[in-house]
C-alpha cells in the first residue's frame, strides 16, 4: 500500500511538473512575437554596449565592477549579456528566456512545497499521512499553478529588463530546497551550497535580502524545527546568510545613489501611508487582476482617508487571525508573514523611484499568500467534512468540487494573463493601454513620446513631452526625450535647458550629458562640451559615446590650447574597446593617430575603416575616409572639423 502511494505520488509530481510547464509556456509563449520597449529596455540591452557586445571576460568584469542601471545585479547584467552572444538582439529570444527561467521557478516552487508538505496537519496515523501527501501535492501543484499564471507575474516574465524577477527567482526556490536539504542531513558541504545560491539571488536582485527570514518562517512551518530549546541556534544558523544580506544593502545603496529620485524627499507620514495601502492593493490586485498599468503614480497625499482606513483593517484583521491561529493553522502566520516580510525592501519606506507601487514587487512575496489561502481552503472544507457520517462519499465530493474551483481558477487566470501580456508587445500598445487606464500617467506620456519621436512625429512626440512635464516637472526621461526633440527642431537652447534640467535630476543620465555635449559643440562651445562629456565618463569610464567625442575634439581641435594627442589616441583606443570596431571610432583613432604622428597607423586606420562603411553601405563615410587619407598622406592632421558622430 505504502509503495503504491509512493508511486502514484511520483507520478502525480511528474505530471504536475509538466503542466506547469504547459500552461506557462501556453501564456508567455506569445512573446516569441514581441518587441523591446523603450521603458529601461535600452538601459539594461539596446543602449548598453557592454551588454551588446555579448559575453566576454572585460564585460563580466564591467558587471562585477560596475553599478547597471542604477543597480548593482552582475548576474542579471551577465544573462544579459549571454543573450546577445546567443542570440544578438532579437527581441523574441530575449522574451523566451525570461519565459524559459520563469517556468523553472515555478516548477522548483512546485518541488519545493511538495517536499516539504507532508500533509496540513501532518497526522499521526500513517494511513492518513499517506493520504494528506497526495493531496499536499495536488495543493503544491495549485500554489505552483496560480504563481506560474497569474496576472501579476506578465510584468516580471513579458518585460525584457525584468530578467531580474526570474532569475533571481529561480535562485531563491533552489536556495529554499537547499536549505530543506541540508536541514534534513546537516553538513558544511550543503550548508556552503546554499549560501553560494543565496548570493546568487542577491546578485540577480538585491531583493532577495529577506530570505534568512522566509528560512525562518520554514522552520516554523511545515519543517517544524522550532522548540523552546532551538530558537536561539536557528536564528545562530542564519547569521552567514544575514551577512550576505547586509552586503547586499550595502551594495544597493551605493548602486542607487543617483536612483532616489526626487520622492525620497516625500515626508515619512506620506511614505508610510503608501507602504500600508501597497500591502492592501496588492492583495486585492491578486483577487481582482485587473487594469494591471507598469507604473503605478505615487499617491504622495492625496490618498483618500476612507481608503487608508480601509487598507489598515485589513491588515489587522489579517494579522490577528494568522496570529491567533497559529497553532492549529500554522500556515496563516507563515504565508502571511512570508508576504509582510518579503516586500519590506519594495515597500517604499525607503523610497527608489517614483512609482506608488508596482505589479513586479509581487514575484516572490505573494507566494506566501498562495500558500496560507490554499491550505486554509483545504483545513477548511475537511473540517465540514468530519462533520457527515458518509465521509467517503463527502470526501469524494469534495475533492471533485475542489478540483473544479481550482481548474476553474486556473483557467481564468491563464486568459487574464494572456490578455495583459498582449498590452507589452510593443512600445505604443503598451503606452495607449497604459494611458488608457490612467490618463495622467506622465511616464505613460513620455514612453509614447518617445516611440513617436523614433518614428519621425517630432511635434505629436513633443506634444506627449510637454504634457508628461505638465503633470511632473520631475520627469527626467520627458525632459531628456524633450531636448532631443527639440533638438531635431533646431531649437538648440531650449533642449540644452531640457537636458541640463535632466541632469539636475540624475547626474548620471549619461545619455543626456552626451547629447548636451553635442549641443554645445554644435555651438562652438567646446571647452563647456568637453565638460559635459567628462560627466559621463565620471559615471561610466568606459563609455564609447562620451571617449569618442572627446578624443575626437583632444584631435581636430583649431584651438591648440583644445588639442592633446596623447589623450587622444587613449581616449579613442578605449571607445574602440568598450563600443566594439566601428567606423565612427575608426575614424577618430585615425585622427588621434594623425595627431601624433603616426600618419602611417592613421592611413592604415582609415583603410579599415573604409572597407567596414563600404560593407555597411555608408557612402558619405567612405568619402569621409578618402578624405582623411589625402590629408594624412601630405603629413596633415585634421583641424577644425565637426563633432564625429
Amino acid at each position: 500500500m505504502r509503495m503504491v502511494s509512493i508511486k502514484q505520488s511520483r507520478l502525480a509530481g511528474c505530471g504536475i511538473s509538466i503542466f506547469l510547464l504547459a500552461i506557462t509556456w501556453a501564456v508567455f509563449g506569445q512573446t516569441f512575437g514581441h518587441q523591446f520597449i523603450n521603458y529601461d529596455d535600452p538601459l539594461y540591452v539596446l543602449e548598453n554596449a557592454h551588454v551588446r557586445a555579448g559575453l566576454t571576460w572585460r564585460g563580466i568584469a564591467w558587471a562585477f565592477t560596475h553599478v547597471h542601471s542604477q543597480n548593482w545585479h552582475p548576474l542579471t547584467t551577465i544573462s544579459h549579456m549571454l543573450d546577445c552572444q546567443l542570440f544578438g538582439l532579437n527581441p523574441g529570444a530575449h522574451h523566451l528566456v525570461n519565459v524559459f527561467l520563469h517556468s523553472i521557478a515555478a516548477v522548483l516552487l512546485f518541488i519545493l512545497l511538495a517536499q516539504i508538505t507532508g500533509g496540513p496537519s501532518s497526522p499521526r496515523d500513517e494511513s492518513v499521512r499517506l493520504a494528506d501527501r497526495t493531496g499536499g501535492i495536488w495543493l503544491s501543484g495549485f500554489v505552483a499553478a496560480v504563481f506560474a499564471i497569474h496576472p501579476l507575474r506578465v510584468e516580471s516574465v513579458a518585460w525584457i529588463a525584468e530578467r531580474k524577477d526570474v532569475l533571481s527567482g529561480v535562485f531563491f526556490m533552489l536556495t529554499l530546497i537547499a536549505y530543506v536539504a541540508y536541514t534534513r542531513k546537516q553538513s558544511i558541504g550543503r550548508y556552503l551550497t546554499m549560501s553560494i545560491l543565496f548570493a546568487c539571488g542577491l546578485m540577480s536582485k538585491p531583493m532577495l535580502i529577506t530570505t534568512p527570514i522566509v528560512l525562518l518562517l520554514l522552520d516554523y512551518w511545515p519543517l517544524d524545527r522550532f522548540t523552546k530549546s532551538t530558537t536561539s541556534k536557528l536564528v545562530i544558523e542564519k547569521i552567514p546568510l544575514f551577512a550576505l544580506s547586509v552586503g547586499s544593502c550595502v551594495a544597493t545603496l551605493w548602486a542607487q545613489n543617483f536612483a532616489l529620485g526626487s520622492t525620497q524627499f516625500l515626508p515619512l507620514q506620506w511614505r508610510i501611508t503608501n507602504a500600508l495601502f501597497s500591502y492592501f492593493e496588492y492583495v486585492r490586485q491578486m483577487f481582482w487582476p485587473v487594469d494591471l498599468i507598469p507604473f503605478y503614480v505615487h499617491p504622495e497625499n492625496r490618498l483618500e482617508l476612507w481608503r487608508l482606513l480601509i487598507a489598515v483593517m485589513v491588515l489587522i484583521t489579517l494579522t490577528t487571525m494568522a496570529f491567533v491561529r497559529r497553532r492549529k493553522n500554522p500556515y496563516l502566520i507563515v504565508g502571511w508573514f512570508w508576504y509582510l516580510v518579503m516586500l519590506i525592501p519594495v515597500i517604499g519606506i525607503v523610497q527608489v523611484g517614483l512609482q506608488g507601487h508596482a505589479d513586479r514587487y509581487t514575484y516572490l512575496p505573494q507566494i506566501g499568500l498562495y500558500i496560507a489561502l490554499v491550505w486554509l481552503i483545504w483545513d477548511l472544507t475537511k473540517s465540514c467534512l468530519s462533520r457527515r457520517s458518509d465521509s467517503a462519499k463527502a470526501e469524494r465530493q469534495r475533492r471533485i468540487i475542489l478540483s473544479g474551483a481550482g481548474a476553474f481558477v486556473v483557467g481564468t487566470l491563464s486568459i487574464l494573463s494572456w490578455k495583459q501580456t498582449t498590452h507589452w508587445r510593443d512600445t505604443e500598445t503598451l503606452w495607449r493601454h497604459t494611458l488608457a487606464i490612467t490618463p495622467d500617467s506622465d511616464v505613460a506620456h513620455a514612453g509614447l513620446a518617445g516611440i513617436l519621436f523614433v518614428r519621425g512625429q517630432i511635434d505629436e512626440a513633443i506634444d506627449h513631452y510637454e504634457s508628461a512635464l505638465r503633470l511632473r516637472d520631475g520627469n527626467t526621461a520627458a525632459h531628456f526625450g524633450l531636448g532631443r526633440a527639440l533638438a531635431a527642431k533646431q531649437k538648440t537652447d531650449a533642449a540644452i535647458f531640457h537636458f541640463q534640467k535632466a541632469l539636475s535630476l540624475q547626474p548620471d543620465y549619461i545619455g543626456a550629458s552626451n547629447d548636451l555635449g553635442a549641443l554645445f559643440a554644435s555651438k562652438g562651445e567646446i571647452k563647456e562640451a568637453i565638460a559635459a562629456w567628462e560627466q559621463s565618463l565620471s559615471f561610466d569610464s568606459d563609455n564609447p559615446d562620451a571617449a569618442n567625442d572627446i578624443a575626437w575634439v583632444r584631435a581636430t581641435a583649431a584651438d591648440a590650447d583644445l588639442r592633446n594627442g596623447r589623450e587622444a589616441l587613449e581616449l579613442a583606443q578605449r571607445a574602440l574597446r568598450s563600443g566594439g570596431e566601428n567606423a565612427v571610432v575608426l575614424r577618430t583613432l585615425a585622427a588621434a593617430q594623425a595627431e601624433n604622428g603616426r600618419f602611417a597607423e592613421a592611413i592604415a586606420t582609415c583603410q579599415r575603416g573604409e572597407e567596414l562603411a563600404r560593407r555597411n553601405g555608408d557612402p558619405a563615410m567612405v568619402e569621409s575616409f578618402r578624405n582623411c587619407v589625402e590629408s594624412f598622406r601630405r603629413g596633415e592632421p585634421l583641424r577644425g572639423t565637426q563633432v564625429s558622430h
